[in-house]
């Protein structure tokens, strides 16, 4: 039977039957019953309910990040490192909803696990990066990497210790560093001969840049040195220990022979360079140390207190991996260069520069 004698039939066009077997329309129930008599069938046998999309079940991700657990319902990103795969919570930006992978369903802080809904399947190891450390900078090669070599660089705030550790365990691709070792003088390359074995990881400089006091602008304190830490009127904003940060401050307080514990605010915490520097441009705090890079997102002074290098480090076995080598290549990329000597004030004279092939 054609088209037009069913749809002669059914006293309806043919457009109206070509539209119901293409499935644009739906027909009532009288047509259908029609339809179903005409062509001596049941109703069912020619039409039927589309099945209901079933929600994926949710998959097990371990989590690193901040101490407490995330809440149902906070979004994450996700990233497969080796066999393990990693939570992230997603950092929220001002007017827009965060960049996620999925919202998480349950927590533990025990296992530090976590049961996420995801929106899509199981990322692409080779397209995704997972980098942990302080650095603001990697802002700028997470957005040359999206454009040009389509990797989704995946940033965990962490300090430099915790970074290394992290990496050790298995649950991040790099690790990013700026330890200064107290006998030596050298950077990074002591904390990680503690960690690996030889022939175990590959350490890459980023960028050499200065560490010191963020102030408002004007430092209305007048704030120089360690020493003015000490007075009653200034109150500083922290860094979590094992952050690089955190050591500079508690050098130059022994330096000056002020104690840590008559420091006001020496307690008060901030997880990163620019979350120190947003409590300073908050007027919660006189001062922090971080980076000129962090002073200069939030239009502060900066009183510089020492020049640092800030490390990459990798698994060797890791730096096979597609997203691994794009990114040591982005090192090398003029364009990239100047982004980060004009936006964040880095020296880029030694970016690329493998250290050594522990």
């Amino acid at each position: 039977m054609s088209a037009a004698q069913l749809a002669k039939l059914a006293g309806v066009s043919r457009q109206t039957v070509h539209a119901i077997e293409a499935g644009d329309y739906v027909p009532n129930t009288a047509l259908a019953l029609q339809l179903a008599q005409f062509l001596e069938a049941r109703v069912e046998d020619l039409f039927s309910l589309e099945q209901a999309a079933v929600a994926p079940k949710p998959v097990t991700v371990d989590l690193i990040g901040p101490a407490e657990p995330l809440r149902k319902g906070q979004p994450v990103r996700i990233c497969r490192v080796g066999k393990q795969l990693i939570g992230v919570s997603a950092a929220s930006q001002p007017a827009m909803l965060p960049i996620a992978d999925g919202v998480v369903v349950e927590s533990s802080k025990r296992t530090h696990q976590a049961e996420v809904h995801v929106f899509q399947s199981d990322p692409d190891e080779g397209k995704r990066l997972l980098i942990a450390g302080c650095d603001p900078g990697m802002s700028l090669l997470a957005q040359h990497l999206a454009r040009f070599d389509d990797v989704d660089l995946i940033a965990a705030q962490a300090s430099s210790q915790q970074a290394l550790e992290w990496l050790n365990q298995g649950k991040v691709h790099v690790a990013g560093s700026h330890l200064r070792d107290s006998l030596s003088g050298e950077y990074n390359l002591p904390a990680i001969k503690r960690l690996f074995p030889k022939g175990e990881v590959k350490v890459v400089t980023f960028a050499i840049w200065e560490q010191g006091f963020v102030v408002p602008s004007g430092n209305p304190k007048h704030i120089r040195g360690a020493a003015d830490l000490a007075r009653k009127d200034v109150c500083i904003m922290n860094r979590e220990k094992g952050a690089g940060s955190r050591d500079l401050l508690d050098q130059k307080l022994r330096e000056a022979g002020v104690p840590a514990g008559t420091v006001n605010g020496y307690n008060r915490l901030a997880s990163g360079h620019l979350p120190a520097a947003l409590a300073v441009s908050l007027n919660e705090a006189d001062c922090c140390v971080a980076t000129r890079s962090a002073a200069r997102a939030f239009g502060l002074d900066f009183v510089p207190l020492a020049t640092e290098r800030y490390d990459l480090v990798v698994r060797r076995q890791l730096a096979r991996l597609p997203a691994v080598q794009a990114l040591f290549d982005v090192l090398n990329r003029a364009v990239v260069r100047r982004k980060l000597e004009m936006l964040a004030g880095y020296d880029t004279s030694h970016t690329g520069e493998v250290l050594v092939a522990r």
